[in-house]
């Protein structure tokens, strides 16, 4: 039995029952909306409050959450630790996996539109191509967190706050430490690079905070980049092309582990010693990447924590109640080199 007016979040309205009872019944009537009173009102000092994830009717809040995909060991961090996060905070969660298609998430999004949850979150594919979609659920009152990755729109009201990396300045420290390691050098550097997603805000920011940065050492010179993909695959069949391409590459710079684990493979496949013959510096510190900096294959990482999900359960709390949230959270991370990777590898999490 629900007490007085209920809002029915799937109708969007407010539904009011009028009953005209017999004379002889209204003080049974009475009686029973006293009861119904004292049940909804409870006792003990307490009956005014939520529970923890409940919305303002007490019911529990329901997420719906579209992600990229399942294409590195990062992103199934990511999601563990948001599936996790929403069950520990009593939030209800209606997970999507758009497998890296835009068109997925946009009708995932539509999707939860429909349902009217409580809020939306996901992570974009790409940058571009969402004001439609955001709109839509500005319109339908639903607010919008983006996770880990940004859009390009100019209408910042489409959505609540973005909460992830920054990863312009991820690219900076990945350049940074190659333009420290090759200083007072003589000669060019030939660096090729393994790209992310063509159109994903990583890509786009870790490409332009890299060039930034060794822009300052003119001897370092990236002659060759394509994407592949976030994949392990992509990584090794790239690695591959560039090594017939370019017999004389000096540094690889990837996106992330699992583009330069599977570059890795096509380095010793031709015969030479990644870490030694080819440097390489990746993005993100997953387990698999982080052992394989220990064992000195690769040389360099710059954090990317893929755990985001109490951050994001805070948020969603906040943002469903109509408190103001800060338009940008930025997680906090850091940087490996093979001495801090031993260190760090007994206690990862992912």
């Amino acid at each position: 039995m629900r007490c007085g007016s209920h809002r029915r979040r799937r109708l969007g309205g407010t539904v009011r029952t009028r009953t005209t009872l017999p004379a002889l019944g209204k003080l049974a009537a009475l009686a029973a909306a006293a009861l119904v009173l004292a049940a909804c009102g409870g006792g003990g000092g307490g009956g005014g409050a939520t529970a923890p994830g409940a919305g303002a009717g007490g019911e529990a809040l329901t997420l719906g959450f579209s992600q990229v995909g399942a294409e590195s060991g990062w992103r199934t961090a990511n999601t563990k630790s948001v599936q996790d996060a929403a069950g520990a905070a009593g939030i209800e969660l209606q997970f999507s996996d758009a497998q890296q298609k835009q068109e997925n998430q946009i009708k995932a999004i539509r999707s939860f539109i429909q349902q009217r949850v409580d809020v939306i979150a996901f992570s974009p594919v790409v940058e571009s191509g969402w004001d439609t979609v955001l709109m839509e659920a500005k319109r339908a009152n639903i607010p919008v967190i983006l996770t880990d990755r940004a859009v390009d729109s100019t209408d910042t009201t489409l959505y609540k706050t973005f909460l992830g990396s920054d990863f312009v300045e991820e690219g900076r420290k990945a350049g940074q430490w190659l333009v420290e390691d090759t200083a007072g050098g003589s000669g060019p550097v030939n660096i090729v690079e393994l790209q992310g997603t063509t159109g994903s805000a990583p890509a786009i920011d870790r490409q332009e905070g890299f060039a930034e940065t060794i822009a300052q050492n003119p001897d370092l010179k990236v002659i060759a980049s394509q994407t592949g993909d976030f994949t392990r695959s992509g990584g090794r069949q790239v690695m591959e092309a560039f090594l017939k391409t370019h017999p004389d590459i000096d540094v690889l710079y990837a996106h992330n582990d699992d583009m330069g684990l599977g570059a890795i493979e096509a380095i010793e496949a031709a015969g030479k010693v990644p870490g030694t013959d080819i440097k390489i510096i990746t993005v993100d510190a997953v387990k698999d990447g982080m052992q394989a900096l220990a064992d000195g294959k690769i040389n360099y990482i710059v954090e990317c924590n893929p755990l985001l999900g109490p951050q994001l359960m805070d948020l969603v709390k906040k943002v469903a109640a109509g408190e103001e949230v800060p338009q940008r959270v930025v997680t906090e991370e850091t940087t490996f080199d093979t001495a801090a990777a031993k260190a760090a590898l007994p206690s990862r999490q992912y």
